[in-house]
Order: C-alpha cells, then sequence, then structure tokens
C-alpha cells in the first residue's frame, strides 16, 4: 500500500479480514460489544458519551465517528460531546500530571 494515510473510512472495509482469519476472536469481541452496549443499569445515551469521551482519550477517529452517531440519534447534543471530550481531557492532563511523581522518583533514583 502506497498510500500515507493512516486512517480512512474505506479502511473499515478491510474488518471483514479479521472476521475471515479469527472467527472466533471477532465473534467473541463483537458479542463483548453487544453486551456492554445493550445490557445494564446504565442508559445507552449515557453509554455512548462514556464512548465518545473514552475514543478521544484513546485517540480513535474511527471509535469517535460511530460514537457520536449513535449519540446523535439517541438525542443527545453538541454541547454534550463538547462538555464529556473536556472531562476526558482534562483527566488525560491530571494522568500526565499525577505520573509526574514517576519522573521525579526516576530522577532522584539514578
Amino acid at each position: 500500500m502506497s498510500d500515507d494515510t493512516l486512517y480512512k473510512k474505506s479502511y473499515l472495509n478491510r474488518l471483514g479480514e479479521l472476521k475471515e482469519r479469527s472467527p472466533k476472536v471477532a465473534a467473541k469481541f463483537m458479542q463483548f460489544e453487544h453486551e456492554v452496549f445493550n445490557t445494564g443499569t446504565i442508559p445507552p445515551k449515557i453509554k455512548e458519551l462514556i464512548a465518545i469521551a473514552v475514543a478521544h482519550t484513546t485517540g480513535c477517529p474511527y471509535c469517535i465517528e460511530a460514537h457520536v452517531a449513535k449519540y446523535k440519534k439517541l438525542g443527545g447534543t453538541m454541547d454534550e460531546i463538547l462538555e464529556a471530550v473536556t472531562v476526558a481531557a482534562a483527566l488525560k492532563a491530571g494522568a500526565a500530571i499525577s505520573h509526574s511523581v514517576n519522573a521525579i522518583n526516576a530522577f532522584e533514583r539514578e
């Protein structure tokens, strides 16, 4: 493949290859995802908002697009999405700050 683009929407079409080459793993993942989003006590709309925030911390553009679309269909608003993204950003930044103690400890050990 000569294209240097890491993420293209069309690349998702290749997930079929995973299903062909590793059908048991693919099926178990799909079952797991179905259970996570379709059972439990948290309403689906809230689960999708959580997924949007997590997708921003993991950096998955495919997940962001898919979960934003699902959230919008469930009546979610842009303001709610952006607020969830800022919460995710705060936690990501907080993790970097709190992990700074590891750098301090490592420096002092050496």
